[in-house]
């Protein structure tokens, strides 16, 4: 009976929702306290019946209950225990329940840590997350049940998909789906400003601290989805530009936007349509985001006409929350104050400017996405979006966005003066522009190369001079530092994405047991080959040597596994991290002569890729914890006078 009591948990959720949703946005816009204090109640229970439903669904997969058609079809008895954790969320029906689940805490957090909010607020806030927790409810209760049965049950399962049997699908998609849904907080406290008519600095300083941990969390989940495609699909990318992983990319863009943002109306009471807007912009794109990936619309855009419901409810769902809040936004923005006036020359324009190219940056990703979907459902033909497109469009884009990093800081709020902005920014530019030329025309790397060493060093110097001027350093705010920390990170992710992208080299070569070949540098000796057998695939284990000009030797035990269920080959790679480069070696298919296909890469500073994004979360979650956010109104607006947060 497990499946009947998570579904009827399910429906007791969505009864909860529902009064969530209704009763106290109608005693918010009638004034009955009664009715507002209905709010954080209902999202504990809803909270608890969810994550009750996610348990039944555990342990039918931990139990490898194949009565369930879920289970049966995601699931198989001769897969790892964790593996068959991670095989909840592996499908379609699991990954919304995990959404649901998700967006449950983010609303039982919300409840719990805003206590200081106005309580009508708090109720508008808390009602419009419950009326997204209502469309997800029912179309998982009524297109795509988790808990169907399988009558008569299977024997075994259909096991999970090779590609996901690997520790990233255990972390992976909860922390992207925490970013993913993290946004629809700062999507319900927009549009709860637009219902009462307070678009005001109180409730970007509500909404930035959530909006900042959502960022950071879904910067983890896309690091962490490049880290495990870089070693699991064994061709040693680590980002593709495809649909799956723009779809994860243009809510962080346009997150990024919306954290500038909000820094500009809590300080300085502008940007609040801009606000509005790019918070309502950010949280669509999640739910885009979602849909694309886990509707099966990318695999095939006619995958709906097996599944009309499926697809109408969709298209219904993302019509009524991305129309209806555009709609809303339409009508309140013309009543909204400009804010403050600006001079051209000031840092609210540098940061209209930075948000400005980042949304058309999400927008072009956004094309290039779904412009092949759009015309393979019109019939006119398949065609493929790649990386050529990508890189020529945005790389134009984000070189003025990584110019301004450095020197927005140094620009004063409202008006600023050329001279004196380029006084303090003059020294590390003639460094900077000095460093570029010396590694074009010294050290021979492409101008491209060099242009990007170049930024990524402008941007270091104008973090560490930008905190060497700063009086009482020790006393600044950790939104300070998780600034620094973050505008740090990029630069060190520039700095990795431009060596490996300038210098990594890779050669393939047949080779047979005890045979060498010299490459790149490296000597890769081919030692022994072995059968391994693993809980349900065998595989072939060689077994490298991998030598040095220095004759320092190096392990590598690269495999080709072959999944029993499913009968599907799988690479796993070998990888010797290190601090300047990765040497990264591969199996492919056996010849008929005893020869495998080799392929030997080396990729220079790669960890300083997987660094960068680790330092961009951390200055996230670090800015997130400041104190200000922990104040009540007063004492906030008394210590955000006295404080020049830039993030």
């Amino acid at each position: 009976m497990i499946a009947e009591l998570g579904n009827f948990t399910l429906m007791l959720a969505l009864c909860l929702a529902l009064v969530q949703g209704s009763l106290p946005l109608l005693g918010a816009w009638r004034g009955q306290r009664s009715w507002i204090a209905l709010a954080r109640p209902a999202a504990a229970g809803q909270f608890a019946f969810v994550a009750l439903a996610f348990g039944c669904l555990v342990a039918a997969f931990v139990g490898n209950d194949f009565s369930v058609a879920y289970v049966a079809a995601n699931s198989n008895s001769m897969l790892p225990w964790y593996y068959r954790v991670a095989a909840v969320w592996g499908g379609h029906e699991g990954s919304l329940l995990l959404w649901v689940l998700i967006l449950a805490c983010w609303t039982a957090a919300v409840a719990l840590f805003s206590k200081r909010l106005p309580p009508a607020l708090a109720a508008r806030v808390l009602a419009v997350m419950a009326w997204i927790s209502v469309g997800f409810l029912l179309f998982m209760l009524f297109t795509s049940n988790p808990f169907e049965r399988l009558l008569p049950a299977a024997r075994d399962g259909r096991d999970l998909n090779p590609l996901l049997q690997d520790p990233g699908m255990i972390f992976h998609p909860p922390l992207l789906y925490m970013g993913y849904v993290g946004f629809s907080v700062a999507f319900a406290f927009a549009i709860a400003a637009l219902l009462g008519g307070e678009l005001d600095a109180a409730w970007a300083r509500w909404s930035r601290p959530w909006t900042l941990v959502a960022w950071a969390f879904l910067t983890l989940g896309i690091f962490l989805g490049s880290f495990w495609a870089y070693y699991e699909l064994g061709w040693g990318g680590w980002w593709f530009w495809d649909a799956v992983e723009n779809a994860s990319f243009m809510p962080w863009l346009v997150g990024t936007a919306l954290i500038h943002s909000l820094a500009v109306t809590e300080k300085r009471g502008s940007f609040k349509n801009w606000t509005v807007l790019l918070a309502i912009v950010a949280f669509s794109l999640s739910l885009l985001g979602t849909f694309l990936v886990r509707s099966g619309v990318l695999t095939s855009v006619h995958a709906f006409a097996t599944d009309p419901r499926r697809g109408l409810f969709i298209l219904a769902f993302l019509a009524l929350v991305i129309g209806g809040s555009l709609a809303l936004y339409a009508w309140r923005a013309p009543s909204v104050g400009a804010g403050e006036r600006f001079a051209v020359f000031s840092r609210e324009s540098l940061l209209l400017l930075n948000n400005v190219l980042l949304l058309t940056a999400a927008a072009t990703v956004l094309l290039g996405t779904l412009y092949p979907l759009f015309l393979d459902a019109l019939e006119l033909g398949k065609i493929s979006v790649g990386a050529p497109y990508f890189e020529a469009v945005l790389v134009p884009l984000f070189l003025p966005v990584l110019v301004l990093m450095a020197a927005a800081p140094f620009v004063e709020w409202k008006r600023a003066a050329w001279g004196k902005v380029g006084g303090r920014l003059s020294k590390i530019a003639q460094i900077a522009l000095l460093f570029g030329l010396t590694a074009w025309l010294g050290l021979k790397y492409r101008p491209a190369v060099a242009a990007g060493l170049m930024l990524s060093l402008w941007i270091v110097l104008g973090t560490g001079l930008h905190l060497a001027q700063r009086r009482n350093v020790v006393k600044q705010p950790l939104g300070y530092w998780g600034m620094l920390a973050a505008h740090a990170g990029i630069a060190v992710f520039v700095f990795g994405v431009t060596l490996v992208k300038g210098g990594e080299v890779s050669e393939d070569a047949s080779l047979r047991v005890g045979e060498s070949l010299v490459s790149n540098g490296l000597r890769y000796s081919f030692v022994n080959l072995q059968k391994v057998d693993g809980p349900n695939y065998v595989a072939a284990r060689a077994t490298f040597e991998v030598v040095d000009a220095d004759n320092n030797v190096v392990t590598l035990q690269p495999e080709k596994r072959y999944y029993t269920v499913q009968q599907m080959p799988m690479t796993e790679a070998a990888i010797e991290r290190g601090f300047t480069q990765d040497i990264y070696l591969s199996l492919g298919e056996p010849g008929k002569d005893g020869a495998w296909l080799v392929r030997m890469q080396r990729k220079p500073f790669m960890g300083w890729i997987w660094a960068g994004c680790l330092m961009i979360a951390a200055g996230g979650l670090l800015a997130a914890t400041d104190r200000r956010y922990r104040l009540g109104r007063r004492e906030a607006a008394t210590q955000a006078t006295g404080a020049a947060v830039l993030v």
